[in-house]
């Protein structure tokens, strides 16, 4: 079972804001599980925090902006890109200012201080989003679009398009995100010149520079008008024939920009305060749209709490029908676990394929068969029993008892056909051969049955 991973310490850095051109000190530090990414403005009285959580963006025009009670923080993409990437699920930002800090206009530093300090294990597992069927936003006015589609991991493909005889069509891919440290995390930000002075008028890029994003020439301007706009920029005087990249800096990768756009679509998704395991199609994206996604899925995460376990019948399970009758005394009619599928130090998943030659749909109904509720927490509790007796020496001289039952929900009737997915996980650990679990049952990604019960494990007589 993968765990949650905080950074093993703090590490600091310092520059300024893309947009307010403000000077920006940012910490990272390690924070608890279960506590997400949190930024907090240590600038201002009470030192409010916000949560990085696609619901609290309020502005993607040129960045990522979060807001909470008329408090701001922008361009946060590139920071939560690298802590996503990097697998850093917990983790507290302190900064000083209502801007992060643009530095080299990539994920780069980000990224490097994150493999500098290291990771540190958490004891809580994992909390995957995982795409189970094609989800997808789209803006007709833009072309843009989003494709999200099942995979076993999180995997990236970008293609962007502009009307730009430098700058046309590019594509960027990461198939795995291990990959984002060496490939993708130093690609910088990109604008056009034709954009600058628009950009400037609405407020932004007041700390743009040649140092900090990549500035594409690609429509003929006049000298004066050239030199202007390199002037309010800080830039060198340059020949307004050439057309091409303003930077003395060659790129690092032939399709930068395409590559910038990918760490902008993980930083986004970084919002959605899980990990996903899915396969993103982006065309033509930016932040508007990015956002859309993240929030189209945070959604689906508050409507189903908890997601149902991959059951892939195919593979071979972890403890098959004769193992589970060596652990558990039950035998017919009242074995209600057909094989185990996946087994943790806190958690189980079992499976139970339900026929119609169940004994109880005799009497409960004949003409309209139902599986006994008591027999859904029954069949948790039997595959609570198998997770528990995993973790004692010599699980055979051991059985389980219900001691209590709280919290039992019944969702949607159990008929024959139906398979049964059981996923068990620990409350709190083993004390003194007590063990307290939480259950849910699931047919298909539906929820039918949870309950929370309390068992005591006694050694055989």
């Amino acid at each position: 079972m993968q765990r949650q991973t905080t950074l093993a310490s703090d590490f600091a850095l310092s520059g300024k804001g893309l947009h307010t051109g403000l000077n920006v000190n940012v910490t990272f530090k390690p924070a608890p599980e279960n506590h997400g990414y949190k930024l907090k403005r240590i600038d201002l009285p009470d030192q409010p925090v916000i949560d990085a959580l696609a619901e609290n963006v309020t502005n993607t025009q040129r960045g990522t902006v979060l807001t909470k009670n008329d408090v701001q923080i922008s361009t946060v993409e590139h920071a939560l890109a690298a802590l996503y990437a990097h697998g850093v699920d917990n983790c507290l930002i302190e900064i000083d200012a209502p801007e992060m800090p643009i530095l080299d206009g990539s994920a780069l530093h980000f990224s490097q201080n994150i493999e500098r300090v290291g990771l540190v294990e958490q004891n809580a597992p994992k909390d995957y989003y995982i795409v189970r069927h094609k989800i997808e936003v789209k803006d007709e006015k833009t072309g843009s679009s989003l494709i999200v589609l099942p995979d076993d991991r999180l995997s990236v493909n970008v293609l962007i398009e502009f009307d730009s005889p430098v700058l046309a069509n590019q594509y960027a891919t990461l198939n795995d995100i291990e990959e984002f440290p060496q490939s993708i995390a130093a690609s910088r930000t990109f604008v056009f010149l034709r954009e600058v002075e628009t950009l400037l008028a609405n407020n932004l890029i007041k700390g743009g520079d040649l140092d900090n994003a990549i500035v594409i020439y690609d429509r003929k301007v006049s000298q004066a008008e050239m030199d202007k706009i390199a002037d309010s920029l800080g830039l060198p005087h340059k020949n307004p024939k050439e057309l091409g990249y303003l930077n003395e800096r060659p790129l690092v990768f032939p399709n930068e920009p395409a590559r910038h756009k990918l760490i902008d679509v993980i930083g986004d998704i970084a919002l959605t305060g899980k990990p996903i395991k899915g396969h993103i199609i982006a065309t033509r994206p930016g932040h508007k749209i990015n956002n859309q996604l993240a929030r189209l899925i945070r959604k689906d995460i508050k409507l189903n709490d908890v997601q149902p376990p991959v059951y892939d019948p195919t593979e071979a399970p972890v403890m098959d029908i004769n193992r589970i009758r060596e652990l558990l005394p039950h035998r017919y009619p009242f074995l209600l676990v057909d094989k185990i599928i996946e087994i943790g130090g806190d958690y189980i998943v079992g499976i139970k394929n339900v026929s119609v030659n169940e004994p109880f749909f005799q009497g409960h109904f004949p003409q309209e068969p139902v599986m006994p509720g008591v027999l859904l927490v029954e069949s948790m509790a039997q595959t609570g029993g198998l997770l528990v007796l995993n973790s004692v020496d010599e699980p055979e001289r051991y059985s389980t008892y219900f001691m209590k039952i709280d919290g039992v929900k019944f969702r949607q009737k159990v008929v024959p056909g139906d398979t049964l997915i059981f996923r068990i996980q620990m409350i709190s650990p083993i004390r003194r051969g007590i063990a307290t679990m939480k259950g849910y049952v699931f047919v298909g990604e539906k929820v039918v049955c949870e309950a929370e019960f309390m068992a005591q494990i006694i050694k055989n007589k």
